[in-house]
């Protein structure tokens, strides 16, 4: 293996492992002695973890009335170190006023360059699941639990994800759809609060309600298309799982 070929070995694994960027110059000797720090330089050190910016909380979402004022409060929040690391945010796509609502976990690569969800391999395995159904992104509204592109599309922390709920819980009552589809299982989970794996609740329907809403929302979970990519065996029961969201709407989509 030649020198180059050495690089972009190394270079691939470090994306298989989440790592997207560099923090210095130079690279860091891990198996150097450990050299204690001078006790000139050492009283410069904080003795405690300084206190979170109030800029951290959640967002006051009080004042937010439309799916255009949540999208500012996204893109003016600084509480979520992903928004620093994403090229876009990625909102929703789709018809706001569709009986169907789909959330999924956070966006992709191709996802964070056209600030859209569902859009990469993924998406287009979604839509044609929709199709099967008679759905289309014109009678379907699709969003994430998060917003911004977590680097290497590695899954959101549970941090992250509770920094970015109180949007998504926003969202939903905005929208206030007849059925709620919770795609994979982070979404899921986080949307019924449970630890409960996607396997065990998949294709039951549940009664979802959050602090904004005035009334509860059939909801029903499913798996995510990247996992269907992986595990194509089991689309057979995402098959049955859009059968019965197709019976609900009866021919109404």
């Amino acid at each position: 293996m030649t020198k180059n070929q050495k690089l972009v070995e190394t270079l691939r694994w470090y994306q298989e492992l989440g790592i997207d960027m560099a923090v210095g110059d130079a690279p860091a000797n891990h198996t150097a002695p450990f050299r204690s720090i001078p006790s000139s330089k050492a009283d410069q050190i904080p003795t405690a973890i300084p206190t979170p910016s109030p800029k951290a909380t959640p967002t006051d979402l009080t004042n937010v009335q439309t799916l255009e004022d949540l999208r500012h409060a996204l893109e003016t929040f600084e509480g979520c170190a992903l928004k620093k690391t994403a090229t876009n945010l990625v909102f929703a796509d789709g018809n706001p006023k569709a009986k169907v609502m789909l959330i999924g976990e956070a966006p992709g690569a191709d996802e964070d360059r056209q600030g859209l969800p569902f859009v990469g391999v993924s998406g287009q395995l979604l839509d044609r699941m929709l199709a099967t159904i008679g759905l289309d992104r014109t009678c379907a509204y699709i969003t994430n639990i998060v917003p911004w592109r977590p680097p290497g599309n590695r899954q959101p922390t549970p941090q992250e994800i509770a920094v970015c709920k109180p949007f998504v819980e926003k969202h939903i009552a905005l929208v206030r759809p007849e059925i709620l589809v919770l795609v994979g299982g982070v979404s899921m989970k986080t949307l019924y609060n449970t630890n409960d794996g996607i396997m065990r609740l998949r294709g039951t329907w549940q009664s979802y309600t959050n602090p904004e809403l005035q009334k509860p929302i059939k909801a029903i979970a499913t798996y995510h298309p990247s996992f269907l990519l992986r595990s194509p065996g089991q689309k057979a029961q995402s098959w049955q799982d859009f059968l019965m969201i197709k019976k609900a709407l009866g021919n109404t989509p």
